[in-house]
């Protein structure tokens, strides 16, 4: 089960093993893309009740071989809402342990106290803090439903069909579902840093921005605010979502993960990412991360520099040029 987290470098044709540890983890692009794992709902009166959300995963998982083989033309995943930071990191904890340890038939087993540290929760806590922090993100998860459908049949499954601990007997179980192994089997992997995970304490937004960006191919195109609207799935007015977007993009910058330009094109607002720096630090080598931040050449017309400005605030970006000069050939 461990070639799961193994791809194919479509530029060698190498395979590449994406291993979990301390410091990052492997995540299917799907669930970091689709908005499985949100900021709590902290400002609204029934933010502690269970608040069950709905997302489509049409797009991305009717690409699985199950839901080609059986005809399946529609996914949903229903659950409660999955939090940044409890439930991923509990999720985080257990791909660790799939990739870590032997997988017998379709569970792995491993001692309560490395779960725990896999998922990234300091140990020194009483077992019954740690039950109590560990226990309801479990049945979150395992509680969360993955729905195969079409207009005759359906196969519904979780995103973890069981798990057991038994703290005095330091022991976890947990269980997955076959069917779904290749879902980790996308070419569309990330290894997700964790490093922008643990700068970003609380601050669940930025966390989950942080995720969604991170899966981006490289040199993505502008991102709209509505689609980071929708990732946080939040449920406040429009003019608050914007903030909370616009305040986690800033904590994003202010850590050193990336740097951005707010762009306006007619009554739509976009951000353009110049780079990415999943280690938070300048990178010694191409290789060490996917953009690399734009450098001022001293030596270019300070004019052309102020035009390119004036292009960026008309959110006017060097395609459109591209398409206008063409026209002009035309």
């Amino acid at each position: 089960m461990k070639d799961f987290f193994d791809e194919v470098d479509k530029r060698t044709g190498e395979v590449v093993s994406l291993t979990p540890n301390a410091n990052n983890t492997v995540q299917p692009v799907a669930l970091m893309r689709l908005g499985v794992f949100v900021p709590t709902l902290k400002s609204l009166k029934n933010s502690k009740k269970n608040t069950l959300s709905t997302t489509d995963a049409t797009e991305e998982l009717t690409r699985l071989s199950l839901a080609k083989a059986e005809g399946f033309d529609k996914v949903e995943i229903i659950g409660p809402r999955l939090d940044m930071d409890n439930d991923f990191k509990t999720w985080v904890g257990i791909i660790h342990s799939f990739a870590k340890h032997k997988v017998i038939g379709d569970k792995v087993q491993l001692s309560f106290v490395e779960f725990v540290k896999l998922c990234g929760i300091p140990s020194s806590r009483s077992s019954k803090k740690l039950r109590e922090r560990i226990s309801p993100s479990l049945k979150r998860i395992a509680g969360t439903v993955i729905s195969f459908t079409s207009q005759t049949k359906e196969y519904t499954t979780h995103l973890v069909q069981s798990a057991y601990y038994d703290t005095a007997k330091d022991i976890v179980i947990l269980q997955a579902d076959p069917r779904l192994f290749e879902l980790y089997q996308f070419d569309r992997k990330v290894l997700l840093q964790l490093k922008a995970i643990n700068a970003l304490k609380r601050r669940e937004s930025a966390q989950a921005l942080y995720t969604y960006i991170e899966s981006l191919p490289k040199n993505p195109a502008p991102i709209s605010i509505a689609r980071l609207r929708a990732r946080l799935n939040l449920k406040s007015p429009v003019f608050s979502q914007n903030q909370t977007v616009r305040r986690a993009m800033e904590q994003l910058k202010e850590i050193g993960y990336l740097d951005y330009t707010e762009l306006q094109r007619g009554r739509s607002v976009y951000f353009n990412v110049h780079y990415r720096r999943p280690k938070l630090k300048a990178p010694r080598s191409d290789s060490e991360a996917y953009e690399q931040p734009e450098h001022t050449n001293d030596s270019v017309d300070p004019s052309l520099i102020e035009k390119v400005k004036l292009l960026e605030k008309l959110g006017i970006d060097l395609k459109d040029l591209e398409a206008l000069l063409n026209l002009r050939k035309t």
